[in-house]
């Protein structure tokens, strides 16, 4: 497992991954905001240098469950 997935799974869940995109795999990450209280999802992938590149960050109004 690539060791920035690690790090994506230590900050919050991967609820996601997207493998259908010409520009890579994206991953769907859910955790918390750091008021340690509000929802947030995050979507991005890894860059070519290995740095994880942020697409969008929104507040996760509805939890799937």
């Amino acid at each position: 497992m690539n060791p920035g997935v690690c790090i994506l799974d230590a900050l919050g869940q991967i609820i996601r991954v997207e493998k259908d995109d010409p520009r890579g795999t994206k991953y769907v990450v859910v955790g918390t905001a750091l008021d340690r209280q509000t929802p947030v999802g995050v979507v991005g992938r890894f860059a070519s240098n290995g740095r994880y590149l942020i697409i969008t960050v929104y507040e996760v109004t509805q939890l799937n469950g």
